[in-house]
């Protein structure tokens, strides 16, 4: 149990879009899927709501845990949906939801005003216990593009089908995994989180 980490999420597509991020990076660690409570997340930023199921998932099983909150960040939007990415369609927080009422929004936008970027706040947060002293630590990391003017491809999840990364033509759905590992935001955040949990597990 020494190199487990739980990842607080009840999410399985994210479990396993981050074992394959981390397992390069720090093959000693085991992580580990989260079943517990979710703590409402009242927080203002990336890094609160990350930190804010961290701590959660931390108390709950007294093992270190790793989270993160993520989000499509529209400019013309003022950086909406952002935090509220997940239920920005209502209270279904059905994916198709979420894309089709931001679709409709930027109906209008020219191509040159739909700049995004997906945002991950990385959090790792560690229990105190009577030999080691409590950790918190968060990272954020940001994937540049726009947003396309339907959805386009079958793979990824939220508003992969809608998001066209900087340099490429094809959406973050049409992406192979390894190709989307290799550039996105959660990449981005995890692998500065990975130094820390290098220095400790």
């Amino acid at each position: 149990m020494a190199n487990t980490v739980v990842l607080a999420s009840h999410n399985a597509h994210k479990l396993a879009e981050l074992r394959r991020i981390l397992t390069p990076l720090v093959p000693e660690l085991e992580l580990v899927g989260y079943d517990g409570p979710e703590p409402v997340e009242n927080g203002t930023s990336f890094e609160e709501n990350a930190l804010l199921k961290a701590r959660a998932a931390a108390e709950h099983t007294g093992l270190p845990a790793i989270a993160d909150d993520s989000g499509i960040a529209v400019e013309i939007l003022g950086g909406c949906p952002g935090i509220f990415s997940a239920r920005w369609g209502g209270p279904a927080r059905s994916d198709t939801a979420n894309v089709d009422l931001l679709l409709w929004q930027l109906s209008d936008i020219a191509d040159e005003h739909r700049a995004a970027g997906f945002v991950c706040a990385a959090a790792l947060v560690i229990p105190q216990t009577d030999d080691v002293p409590g950790v918190e630590i968060c990272e954020l990391g940001v994937w540049k593009g726009s947003v396309l003017r339907e959805a386009a491809g079958e793979g990824g999840f939220g508003y992969d089908p809608i998001f066209q990364p900087e340099g490429s033509t094809r959406s973050a759905a049409e992406l192979t995994a390894a190709e989307k590992d290799q550039h996105s935001h959660r990449t981005r955040a995890f692998t500065a989180l990975a130094e820390e949990l290098r220095i400790r597990f």
